[in-house]
């Protein structure tokens, strides 16, 4: 009888070891949490190319708290990570081109039911831009504020207005982050977004062509990410200012030095050489490069030959599904 009860409950033990979902795996992912953990959603571009779009989730003391941009498959990977986003209630926006922000409501539905009550989002982004940030006089895209791109989505007419009130209520408390792109460049300086708690969410204006762009940097119990989105030339004073001294930067790079690429790419995007001259000027202790073009394989050599004259540091090239602990 006791031996028959005790390898009940040595087999119950085993399967919910081998399940993931058991008390004892719950206490010691507890025990070894970091303080900050980021697990890389996306690491690709706009193309179809395996990879899911930019998109990440940062963990605080391993509980998922805050996504930063949500590409085309971001959502996929959440379920493949197995990220429970009952917590998840921050969101950072670098920008609002489609391969950055495609799955943000599913990922909205999936936190609303994962815990079937009121969520209060956080949700930062750019401002709306303006006709003047097409330059040459010529007219450019539109970008709404994050705001207006928030309510086109879940507002009263919005096209998920349902969401709403699917599984709870959900407050949507949106914050529209600096002017329009041709504003901002480098003399702003890095303004505090949100601290509570030991979490400070820093931010300052990028610049990515005509479409208005926010650098960000999370910092957390001594530990520290800074992302820089999609940015141009006229982003990387601001970007060196807000990355000073971060354990991780996550760059975009999904160019090649000139003239290795479409020169229109230059106008949007930063080379190799420069991202390795920020990195070392900012001093960070990490580089991670991502939102990577399809011919990664061909690309990584020469990328990382030409960001090597400049930075020194450990350099790597993002992955889905990859964790990085600060």
């Amino acid at each position: 009888m006791l031996w028959s009860k005790y390898t009940r409950r040595l087999g119950a033990a085993l399967l919910s070891l081998l399940l993931g979902s058991g008390p004892a795996l719950a206490a010691q992912d507890t025990a070894v949490a970091a303080p900050l953990e980021m697990v890389v959603l996306g690491s690709g571009g706009p193309g179809a190319t395996g990879r899911a779009g930019a998109g990440y989730a940062l963990l605080l003391d391993g509980t998922p708290r805050i996504l930063v941009d949500a590409g085309p498959g971001t959502f996929a990977r959440i379920g493949e990570a197995r990220l429970d986003l009952r917590k998840l209630d921050i969101v950072l926006l670098t920008h609002l081109h489609v391969d950055h922000v495609a799955e943000l409501p599913g990922i909205i539905k999936a936190r609303a039911v994962s815990a079937r009550s009121d969520i209060d989002f956080r949700i930062f982004g750019p401002s709306a831009s303006t006709p003047a940030t097409a330059g040459n006089g010529k007219p450019g895209a539109r970008f709404p504020a994050t705001s207006q791109f928030v309510d086109l989505l879940f507002g009263t007419f919005g096209a998920f207005s349902y969401l709403q009130d699917f599984a709870g209520h959900i407050d949507f408390n949106v914050t529209d982050l600096f002017g329009p792109a041709s504003s901002v460049g480098d003399k702003t300086q890095p303004q505090v977004i949100l601290e509570q708690d030991g979490l400070r969410i820093s931010a300052v204006g990028g610049h990515h062509g005509d479409s208005p762009a926010v650098i960000y940097r999370v910092d957390y119990k001594g530990k520290s990410i800074t992302f820089s989105g999609d940015i141009d030339a006229q982003a990387h004073a601001a970007l060196t200012r807000i990355a000073k001294g971060s354990q991780w930067l996550v760059f975009n790079d999904p160019v090649l030095d000139p003239p290795n690429a479409r020169p229109i790419l230059y106008t949007l995007h930063t080379a190799p050489a420069d991202i390795g001259r920020i990195s070392n000027s900012a001093g960070v202790s990490h580089l991670l490069l991502s939102h990577l073009p399809g011919e990664i394989d061909s690309f990584r050599d020469a990328a990382g030959k030409s960001i090597r004259q400049h930075y020194r540091g450990p350099l790597d090239f993002a992955e889905d599904g990859q964790r990085i602990r600060p």
